[in-house]
């Protein structure tokens, strides 16, 4: 019966296959390459992140100087209530989808998990990774903690968060291609290309949008999976994917972008593509929630006053990171809490049982 139940299992449930694997496939070659040269490319990795951050810092720094403070002072006392309130509800949407992130994943892994759990790991993952950094790491501990004994094996947990983080770039990418040729004149406003390179570089990252949708058809269609018994969705959960990850990142960049000073210019979905190039140089940066990195991009970016513009870029900050962060230990505190006292009274109860 066990055998059968092992033969039986599909191919791209991420479990143990004992048939013979086919060749090594050009995923398989490029992730051997790259265990036999990762000491390089790990230095290589850290002197990027340093240079990125580095540049960042002058500009930021450079920035900051020539702030007036008065000016300064006025933005934070000019921002609305309602705008505040606009970007609270923003960023709500946002890590609501982000749930989604997980929610996808996880149907993808064939694992039942409630979604009040679903949504807990998830919200509780990000808000704190967001902010403290090293996403794989922190996020994949707070998974790991929730998950955990939901039955989740750590292996699980690996192939949710590389699902998720997928699913997250694949919505920064297609709004960059979008933004990149519906609107590459406001796009060369800010990074002083031709307006015929950005809609190359627009249409790029489109085509390799539809061939990563190619590829993973291609895949789920021989049954092969990409690394070991690891397999991405196929293209419908794909297409899923992306409209989740536009979703969330069009949420958080709504919530900076009713902060801004009114004036400031910016068609919503160029300030959308400026908003996801910063988040991925923030990433790449390995700053704590890319910070310096995401603020010097952005000022660089929007333009006009400074200060204002640093004043907004500091109250979002507070409403998407700093906030989420608070509820999040909070959530998390009060979840080992009520996990503990479970655990206690189950104690008792079998205890008093055997007491009598």
């Amino acid at each position: 019966m066990a055998r059968w139940i092992k033969e039986s299992a599909p191919r791209d449930a991420n479990v143990d296959d004992p048939r013979p694997r086919e060749a090594a496939g050009p995923v398989d070659r490029v992730a051997v390459a790259i265990r036999a040269r990762r000491r390089l490319l790990r230095r290589l990795g850290m002197a990027v992140s340093l240079l990125i951050i580095s540049v960042s810092a002058v500009i930021f720094v450079r920035t900051v100087i020539r702030i007036d403070p008065a000016q300064f002072k006025a933005a934070f006392t000019a921002t609305g209530g309602d705008q505040i309130a606009s970007a609270f509800g923003l960023s709500a949407l946002s890590y609501f989808a982000l749930t989604g992130y997980d929610a996808v994943a996880l149907k993808h892994l064939r694992l039942r998990v409630p979604y009040r759990l679903t949504a807990l790991a998830s919200f509780a993952s990000y808000a704190i990774s967001f902010t403290l950094g090293f996403p794989l790491v922190t996020a994949g501990a707070v998974r790991f903690w929730i998950y955990g004994p939901a039955g989740l094996s750590a292996g699980n947990v690996a192939s949710l968060t590389v699902v998720a983080g997928v699913t997250f770039w694949l919505g920064m990418g297609l709004i960059l291609g979008v933004a990149f040729v519906a609107d590459a004149e406001a796009i060369s406003a800010i990074n002083r290309l031709a307006v015929v390179v950005n809609q190359v570089i627009g249409l790029t990252v489109i085509v390799c949008l539809v061939a990563y949708l190619a590829w993973v058809q291609r895949m789920r269609r021989r049954g092969a999976p990409v690394f070991l018994n690891f397999s991405l969705p196929g293209p419908a959960v794909t297409l899923g994917q992306m409209a989740l990850g536009v979703v969330d990142v069009c949420a958080a960049a709504g919530a900076l972008y009713v902060l801004l000073p009114k004036g400031h210019g910016l068609g919503f979905l160029s300030f959308a593509a400026l908003y996801s190039f910063a988040s991925m140089l923030g990433i790449a940066s390995h700053a704590p929630g890319g910070l310096g990195v995401f603020e010097a991009t952005m000022l660089n970016g929007v333009g006009g006053s400074s200060g204002e513009t640093l004043a907004s870029l500091l109250l979002f900050r507070g409403v998407y990171y700093v906030a989420p962060f608070i509820l999040a230990m909070a959530l998390l505190g009060a979840y080992e809490a009520v996990r503990r006292w479970r655990s206690l009274r189950e104690a008792m109860a079998a205890s008093s049982l055997d007491g009598k």
